[in-house]
């Protein structure tokens, strides 16, 4: 190694290099030309990319299948990250990665757990596609544990109830309403919503394809939803054909541009404590009070596995149990001359669309 005047060695042995006062750290194991590479970078501010830097890697990966076999949803959640890592070490060598800076870069995160959960699980990703193109030996991203969540952020959704349902319906503008019987209506994830298209609705029913799970599905509208549609088709300007959801401009809204409407109508009308995913929770539990099964539930949801419907439909079904037991209590009770208490429950199942019968 050629000898460096402006090299400095802590006492733990990490070595770095001072520039104008300040001490930059050398990643690289000493002795090693990356060592070398990185000395000359720090001390001249300038970076000499690497055959095998980040920035490549990535682009090798767009175009290969590991990245174009992912479904819509998965590619939008992954971008964020790259993109993230195209900034931080866009230009550095994928060799110098270790299970330290892993580590680092997903605790400097830490204040949005499920991105800083991403980072590992990108790296992971990368670095089997660097090995696969002979860069790398072994994979230092593997293995790094995930951060817990708060438990401030485990809140689970809270499910529209029959008075914020009602609120919403007497307080909303025409897009407002639009918005939340779409989600009601086709309890499909949000992240979908913004994606229906006026070619989709036949006057009847709505076709999705899930950006989530790519699955295609055909869902009949509800009495709601329907009235909905046709009355923004009755408005329609532009693109016949073009999204349904339309900023001012008649441009497609974004997710972002959706829930920010939806924030401020929940605002204004005190129901901000109701989300949007919690539409979904809201139209499967509509589903599972009109007595839809589970197969029933997930030919309209589009879930996978009856362990995730129970999840939603669980509660509804367990509510439904309990006041039905409690009249046969009070019948049993009418028949011993005993007198019926008055029946003041709230939040009461009523008679839903019959879309599974």
């Amino acid at each position: 190694m050629v000898k460096k005047k402006f090299l400095w060695r802590h006492p733990s042995g990490r070595w770095y290099v001072r520039v104008q006062g300040r001490y930059h750290r050398i990643s690289a194991k000493e002795g090693t030309p990356e060592f070398d590479l990185e000395y000359w970078e720090i001390l001249t501010g300038k970076r000499m990319q690497a055959k095998t830097s980040w920035s490549a890697l990535m682009k090798d990966y767009r175009v290969s299948d590991r990245w174009t076999s992912l479904k819509p949803r998965t590619r939008q959640d992954y971008e964020k990250v790259l993109t993230y890592l195209e900034e931080k070490i866009g230009e550095r060598d994928v060799k110098l990665l270790s299970r330290q800076d892993v580590i680092k870069a997903q605790r400097a995160n830490a204040h949005r757990v499920r991105f800083a959960n991403y980072i590992p699980q990108m790296l992971v990703i990368l670095c089997e596609h660097a090995i696969d193109l002979g860069w790398l030996s072994q994979n230092p991203a593997k293995g790094v544990r995930h951060l817990p969540t708060p438990d401030d952020k485990k809140q689970a959704h809270l499910p529209w109830t029959d008075q914020a349902v009602a609120t919403f319906r007497e307080k909303a503008t025409a897009i407002e309403r639009l918005i939340f019987e779409i989600g009601v209506g086709t309890v499909q994830r949000p992240g979908d919503w913004v994606d229906f298209t006026w070619a989709d609705f036949d006057g009847e029913t709505l076709a999705v394809q899930q950006n989530k799970t790519g699955y295609a599905l055909q869902l009949p509208c509800t009495a709601e939803l329907k009235a909905a549609l046709l009355n923004a088709q009755s408005r329609l300007e532009g693109d016949a054909d073009g999204p349904i959801l339309r900023t001012q401009t008649g441009g497609k809204m974004s997710y972002r541009y959706m829930a920010q409407i939806m924030l401020r109508a929940r605002r204004r009308m005190q129901l901000e404590q109701f989300d949007l995913h919690a539409l979904r929770y809201r139209g499967i539990k509509e589903l599972a009070w009109a007595g839809c099964s589970d197969d029933e539930i997930k030919s309209f949801s589009g879930h996978a596995t009856d362990a995730m419907v129970r999840k939603y439909a669980g509660e509804a079904r367990q509510i439904m149990r309990a006041r039905q037991a409690a009249e046969k209590r009070n019948d049993t009770g009418n028949e011993r001359g005993s007198e019926k208490e008055p029946d003041t429950r709230s939040d009461t199942p009523k008679k839903r669309n019959q879309l599974c019968h």
